[in-house]
């Protein structure tokens, strides 16, 4: 049961972080108009809650990219580290 919640966990991390990285690659593409984009608003909906918890950690004067590159590294952090978990249990 354990290795299923932390396999369960570990699926949520990784999905945050590919929308993370497809936050910032639509952020590329679209430019300035990303904020009428469908696709951007998704990944900014479903991302807004990791982001906004890093950025509490942060000064305010941080830039939001700052934040993002950040809370991405927190993200591969606590996924590597739920599948050194997951390896140890095995």
């Amino acid at each position: 049961m354990l290795l299923f919640l932390i396999g369960a966990l570990r699926a949520i991390v990784e999905m945050l972080g590919l929308a993370l990285l497809g936050l910032a690659a639509m952020s590329v593409l679209a430019g300035s108009r990303r904020h009428d984009n469908v696709i951007y608003r998704l990944f900014e909906l479903v991302t807004r809650a990791p982001r906004r918890l890093v950025a509490t950690c942060l000064p305010a004067s941080t830039p939001p990219v700052v934040s993002g590159v950040l809370c991405f590294v927190v993200l591969f952090v606590i996924w590597m580290g739920l599948a050194l978990w997951r390896l140890t249990l095995a």
